[in-house]
């Protein structure tokens, strides 16, 4: 233990070795997750911005749609708990790079589809091969940063969340109007090409990523231990619970609060996601490519935003009111923009909305990263987020059923007001052992 408490130089500054070995672990491991997450977020959610064009070529109703886009999560929600066990079996370097490359074939056969019975069966597809993603990479980066740091690193992970928007705002433009070429339509081109980042990444993840610090090659011996004596002390303030790694997490009355918590946020979320676009070009009668900067305006302030509360998190320690205050306010806007579904004032409350949630977000995964001691976290972890995507098969599918029901979307947004809400008071009851 010795070699803890010694220092290390690293360029001009003097460091411990744990903080060489946490800095060393930031550069080589969070940028590759953060830029797989983004991926994969852009793959799940890109038929948003192909809606209009994709909708009107296949003669897609709303409710056909809104249930396509949310089968994606009724699949993706069923085989997260057994992907989870299965990277805990063959190691994170392993799993994750297959996840990638079978999510990016399948995003890139969705240019293919031409039935709803196509475009269900492809999304149930593309939500089993994604299934994993997230709740691995969250349960590896809590293997290689202590809870101190938690809230910054998953700030930094989750960065990509709102970046993704940004690039696919960006891109929406361009690659819509590539329709024509080689007798594709542009939203053929757009699951083509944004699919492709996600096979070449597996190979990627495949060769750089290390399953853990002590098979870190990066590493040097001194760094190791200490990074490794910190996680074991770290691990030492949780309650073990004896059983199997399902039945702690499956037991758990607050990872069920979480799970909860998430299915109503999420569920909010992606009610919001799958239609902005077209509620967008509806209220401030701009182009889809036009809309997609905006949206890309509102990713780049949701990732100042998320990084600041981050960081704010981690400085005071607290996680209860940083997640509690931005769930209310994401509660205000669905009434704001229901009340009068047209021009710029709902449409900015919408924007607001989801900026909202992308800054609540690192501390509320640093929470649900520790909600359970030792390998049971990543059971865990994939229970809350199974919950969570579940919630992102209904909000989609609710949008499109009420908007055909009652030919507007004004009821369907005004609606969240009411699960967001409960989620802040969920959080608020959740947490408050912790105050």
């Amino acid at each position: 233990m010795a070699a803890v408490s010694q220092a290390v130089a690293v360029g001009p500054d003097t460091v411990t070795p744990l903080q060489s070995a946490l800095r060393k672990a930031q550069w080589r491991i969070l940028p590759l997750l953060s830029v797989c997450y983004l991926v994969a977020y852009m793959d799940r959610a890109n038929i948003s911005f192909a809606a209009p064009t994709m909708n009107r070529d296949l003669h897609f109703t709303p409710t056909i749609y809104g249930l396509g886009a949310g089968l994606f999560f009724l699949s993706y929600a069923l085989c997260e708990v057994p992907s989870n066990a299965l990277l805990l079996r063959f190691g994170a370097r392993r799993w994750l790079a297959r996840i990638m490359l079978t999510w990016g074939l399948l995003a890139a056969a969705m240019m293919f589809v031409r039935t709803p019975g196509h475009f269900y069966g492809a999304r149930l597809l593309l939500g089993c091969a994604e299934a994993g993603y997230f709740p691995g990479a969250v349960y590896y980066l809590s293997q290689w940063f202590p809870r101190s740091e938690r809230a910054r690193t998953m700030g930094l992970f989750y960065v990509s969340l709102p970046i993704s928007t940004i690039v696919m705002g960006s891109l929406a433009g361009s690659l819509l109007r590539l329709d024509g070429r080689l007798r594709l339509t542009g939203w053929q081109w757009m699951f083509l090409i944004e699919a492709a980042p996600a096979v070449l990444l597996a190979v990627v993840v495949w060769f750089c990523l290390c399953d853990s610090p002590t098979k870190a090659p990066w590493l040097s011996a001194a760094e190791r231990e200490a990074l490794t004596s910190e996680l074991t002390r770290d691990a030492q303030h949780a309650v073990a619970e004896e059983g199997n790694d399902l039945a702690i997490a499956v037991r758990s009355r607050r990872v069920w609060l979480l799970g909860l918590l998430y299915f109503l946020g999420l569920g909010s979320v992606y009610a919001v996601t799958f239609s902005l676009p077209l509620l967008l070009t509806q209220l401030t009668g701009w182009n889809t490519g036009k809309a997609g900067y905006l949206i890309a305006a509102a990713g780049v302030a949701g990732a100042v935003a998320m990084l600041w509360v981050a960081w704010r998190s981690d400085r005071m320690g607290e996680r209860r009111w940083h997640i509690a205050v931005l769930l209310f306010l994401m509660s205000l806007m669905p009434l704001v923009a229901g009340m009068h579904l047209l021009g710029w004032v709902p449409a900015l409350a919408l924007l607001v909305m989801m900026v909202s949630w992308y800054a609540l977000l690192a501390p509320l995964t640093s929470v649900v990263a520790t909600i359970v001691p030792g390998h049971a976290a990543a059971i865990g972890i994939a229970v809350v987020n199974t919950c969570g995507i579940f919630g992102g098969f209904v909000g989609p599918y609710w949008m499109g059923w009420i908007r055909e029901a009652t030919g507007s979307y004004a009821w369907g947004v005004g609606s969240l007001c009411i699960p967001c809400a409960m989620a802040g008071f969920i959080i608020l009851h959740l947490l408050r052992a912790d105050h």
